[in-house]
């Protein structure tokens, strides 16, 4: 059996009740009721936060993740210009209108390629295991001395000093 409870309530949120009771086809006595206990409940308060510690450790995941991708990035990037100004010559000057023009067209050929290896939608980052950069191993083409894919020896590990 229920007993009678006479509340007042601000014309707005009575007017958010009843909207409520209209769209859901339920009393405002049960609306209120389910409320009330749910204010009271105890396991709401440890439910809402158990989803916002959920939430939070997985946004902490992908915040890892985004982490770790950059640092490869930066580092791909550092080792590459890098070996890159090592191993380049200075141009005379006779040369630089010819290969400012082949750089032109390289560049444009490199963004058609990363244009369509971005829009697989897998780059070189999946590619790379999650574990690499964890145990800051060596292994792999960076520290072998095997030849590279395309058959041609690794670059020297001369650039690589710190």
């Amino acid at each position: 059996m229920k007993t009678r409870l006479n509340v007042y309530f601000s014309p707005d949120l009575l007017r958010r009740i009843e909207d409520l009771a209209q769209r859901k086809r339920l009393s405002r006595s049960s609306i209120v009721e389910a409320a009330v206990a749910s204010f009271l409940s105890p396991d709401g308060a440890d439910q809402r936060e158990a989803a916002v510690t959920r939430r939070l450790d997985r946004l902490s995941r992908q915040f890892e993740r985004l982490e770790r991708d950059v640092g490869i990035s930066v580092e791909a990037l550092a080792l590459f210009v890098r070996f890159w100004l090592t191993v380049t010559p200075p141009l005379p000057g006779n040369a630089q209108a010819a290969a400012q023009a082949k750089g032109r067209e390289r560049y444009r050929d490199f963004l058609d390629t990363l244009g369509r290896r971005l829009a697989k939608g897998r780059g070189l980052l999946q590619e790379i295991p999650s574990d690499m950069s964890q145990t800051g191993s060596n292994s792999g083409a960076a520290g072998s001395s095997e030849p590279t894919a395309d058959g041609r020896d690794p670059p020297s590990e001369a650039f690589d000093q710190r």
